[in-house]
Parts: structure tokens; C-alpha cells; sequence
């Protein structure tokens, strides 16, 4: 379980490693033939010692030993451009997405210099703090329309830094009817907080994924927790969106949740990088991100490597959401047989339909509504209808139809405009709740 740990807690730093100011890198930026000599012997050894594959790890090795005695690098003098023609040169062998060799001097100093317990804690609070800024990665955690739960989860941070998070955001969503998770722009992180996430959503022990690590030769289980803080959700339609930017422990999420067949996938396949492992050391200005296992999945007793996580619903990610939220309406309306739940999801629907959809309604239709119904006046200004009750906020009018308008930024309450004999004589509010209330128009 160490190994598993230090894994996690490796695959976040990956995101600071490579956000490293450029300007500190400029430091000490020759390379010298012998020094890029020492660099590949080096993450050859690395590699055949705790590489998942051993002989991939071989013929990675002897590949960067060949380029270097065929001259490969011997005009490469830029240790960034180094790094990056030598992860090319291991991924196109490999296939292995995880892998990569970065120039960090800075962050080797500063690992260096934690020699003492004051440097340690001064290195991890720092380390905290960036976390921190992130939130944890929770960019955003809200209700939609339609009780719809929306979690947008930028990273999977370690729980011993972020789990009183992530248990406020999942028990946030706990009366959710469904719940959205969104992890379009989520490049990975921690299999304990997939752990605790995960286990939010389901009743009981749930078996959802193996780990093999090959330094240890062990074989790592996880599972659901038999204990989170709060309330669980395992009632509520899940869906999770993915891009092609959605890596790693993200998408270990994505594929245990559709194998275990607790959540609809939706945007596109991922990236397709299933090996854990962790930054090693190369010398005082290389590192390398070293995958030293593999998942297996105890249901399909494989995993998404290479291949990414196909969804069950392709669509641009940019049309996931959207997507997303009328399926689970679409959904939870053939569900209920409560004639007010269907009435507040088709609601729902409509909204999000129309502004997919933007209706059209020519000019002089709109400005024969303009006029005082009562407390309430429609105006038509720069071409469009605007709404005020008395001396309330003042809402542009959307449509939904010819003659039924949503407000603005008020997703509760609609207007429409009724007619008789081709002339409009009143205004009816329609309320989400299914009431509804009437406005004579003033003469």
C-alpha cells in the first residue's frame, strides 16, 4: 500500500512539475554529449529495474543507447528540447502515455533541500497550498434545473489533503435526482479519492479495480469504503462527461463506474493512459515519470490503456453537458408516475431545448406583446422583449415558443402571452411548480 501512496501523491505533483516557471528553468541550460549520455543511461536503468513491461523497458533502453551511439542527440543542446526528444523517442516505443522525461532543476532543488523535519513540512505545506488554490481540484458543485447534481472535477487530489472536499461536494449532491460528473478537463490524480468518490454512489462493499505493481510484484485491490462522512447517493442516474483530455485516474473512474454499470458516459473516448507510477529521480536536472504498474480490472480483467475509455453516448465534448442534462431528464421523466415530477422535469427539458434551439419570433409578433398587464410591463427595446414587475429586476425575455417566453436568469417562472380573436388580451405567469396566475392587459 506504500508504493500505491507514494504513486498517488506523485501523480498530482506531475501537474506542478510540469507548470515549473519557465524562467527558473533557463538556469544552467547547456547540455553537454557526455551529460546526455549519462541522462540515458541512467532512465535506462530506471526503466529496466521498474518499468511495468520488463521487455518493453528492454527494447526502450536499447532504443535511446542506439539514437545516442547513431548521433541522435549529439546536436540536441537545449535540455528542455532533450526531455522532449527522448520521451518521443521511449513513447514511440512504448506506446505509453504516461511516460515522459522533464527538465526540473528547480524542483529537484527544492526536493533536495527537504533534509530536515522543518524542511519536510515547509516543502509539504507549500505543496498544500498549491493544492489549495486549485480547491482540490473541485472547480464547481451546484444544483441545475431539474434537481440535476453538477460536479465539475478539475483533479482526483489525494484525501488526506482533500477529502472533507470532496465528502461537502458529494454530500452536496446527495439529494440529487441524478448527478453529473464532469471530467472533461481532469488529467488524473489519487485512486483513494476515485475510492472515496466512488463510494458515495453505491450500497455496500463494491469491488472496483486491481492494481499489479511490478517493484513489489504485488497485486492491489480496491474498494468501495464500508464508512463516508454524511449521506450517500446510490438512488440517482449518474453520468460522467469525457474528452480526449481525460487521463488517467480519471478515466479509471470513468471505466470502473461504466463496467460496474453504475454511470452513462457521455463526450469522447479518452486518452488512454491505465499505467500508475511516479516521478524518479534521474540526476540534479532530469526526472522521469516512470508507470511501474497496471490496472486490471476485475471485471474485464484488462483496462484502458492505449484504447482510452469509449462512452456510451459519443458527442463533441463540447456538447456533452448539454447532452447529459436532457438524457437524465429524458430519463427521470419515463421513471416517475407522479404527474408533478414529470411536469418539473419537462420544464427542465424545454429550457435546456430552447437554448440549445434558439426559437425565432419575428419582430412584429414581439412588439404586439409589448404593453401593462396589471403590475406587470413588457417592453420592446433594441429588439427584443424585456419583463418588470413593478420596480423589481428587469429580465430579458427568451423563447420558448411563439407566444411562451422564459426570463433570463430566473429558470422558475415563465410568461405567456394570451390572445383572442387575433388580439392579445392578457399575460399568464407559469410556475414551475405547475401554478399558474393571470394579468388583464391594460387598455
Amino acid at each position: 500500500m506504500k508504493n500505491f501512496i507514494t504513486w498517488a501523491l506523485a501523480a498530482l505533483t506531475i501537474f506542478l512539475i510540469q507548470s515549473t516557471d519557465v524562467a527558473a528553468q533557463e538556469q544552467d541550460r547547456g547540455l553537454t554529449t557526455q551529460q546526455a549520455k549519462n541522462v540515458i543511461d541512467s532512465i535506462g536503468d530506471r526503466l529496466n529495474r521498474n518499468y511495468v513491461f520488463p521487455e518493453v523497458a528492454k527494447a526502450m533502453s536499447d532504443k535511446l543507447k542506439e539514437n545516442e551511439k547513431k548521433g541522435a542527440y549529439k546536436k540536441v543542446t537545449d535540455p528542455i528540447q532533450f526531455a522532449d526528444l527522448l520521451t518521443k523517442d521511449l513513447q514511440e516505443v512504448s506506446k505509453d502515455l504516461h511516460l515522459r522525461v522533464t527538465f526540473n532543476p528547480e524542483e529537484i532543488g527544492e526536493r533536495d533541500q527537504t533534509v530536515t523535519p522543518e524542511d519536510s513540512t515547509r516543502y509539504m505545506n507549500n505543496y498544500i497550498r498549491r493544492l489549495q488554490r486549485d480547491n482540490f481540484g473541485f472547480k464547481q458543485v451546484e444544483i441545475l434545473d431539474g434537481n440535476i447534481g453538477y460536479l465539475d472535477l478539475r483533479s482526483f487530489s489525494d484525501t488526506q489533503f482533500a477529502g472533507e472536499t470532496a465528502s461537502a461536494a458529494m454530500n452536496f449532491l446527495s439529494n440529487a435526482d441524478a448527478i453529473i460528473i464532469d471530467l472533461r478537463a481532469n488529467g488524473g490524480g489519487s485512486p483513494q479519492m476515485i475510492q472515496l468518490i466512488s463510494s458515495y454512489l453505491f450500497e455496500g462493499r463494491v469491488h472496483l479495480n486491481n492494481f499489479y505493481m511490478r517493484p513489489t510484484d504485488d497485486t492491489l485491490q480496491t474498494w468501495t469504503l464500508p464508512y463516508v462522512p454524511g449521506k450517500r447517493n446510490t438512488t440517482a442516474d449518474v453520468y460522467v462527461l469525457t474528452s480526449g483530455s481525460t487521463f488517467s485516474a480519471a478515466e479509471e473512474f470513468s471505466y470502473n463506474l461504466k463496467n460496474l454499470e453504475r454511470a452513462t458516459l457521455i463526450g469522447e473516448t479518452t486518452g488512454g493512459g491505465a499505467h500508475p507510477g511516479g516521478n524518479q529521480r534521474v540526476n540534479d536536472r532530469f526526472m522521469i515519470w516512470l508507470p511501474t504498474g497496471r490496472a486490471i480490472s476485475p471485471i474485464t480483467n484488462t483496462n484502458w490503456e492505449g484504447v482510452g475509455v469509449i462512452p456510451h453516448i459519443k458527442v463533441p465534448a463540447a456538447d456533452a453537458l448539454d447532452t447529459a442534462k436532457l438524457k437524465a431528464l429524458e430519463t427521470l421523466t419515463g421513471k416517475t408516475d407522479d404527474e408533478e415530477m414529470a411536469f418539473f422535469y419537462d420544464w427542465s427539458i424545454k429550457g435546456i431545448q430552447a437554448a440549445k434551439n434558439p426559437v425565432k419570433v419575428d419582430l412584429a409578433t414581439l412588439k404586439k406583446y409589448a404593453g401593462k398587464y396589471g403590475p406587470r410591463e413588457v417592453r420592446f427595446e433594441n429588439n427584443q422583449l424585456i419583463y418588470q414587475r413593478g420596480k423589481g429586476r428587469i429580465y430579458g425575455l427568451v423563447p420558448l415558443s411563439n407566444d411562451e417566453f422564459m426570463l433570463d436568469g430566473l429558470s422558475s417562472f415563465r410568461i405567456q402571452f394570451l390572445s383572442e380573436n387575433n388580439k392579445v388580451v392578457a399575460l399568464q405567469g407559469n410556475y414551475q411548480n405547475g401554478n399558474t396566475d393571470k394579468n388583464l392587459r391594460d387598455n
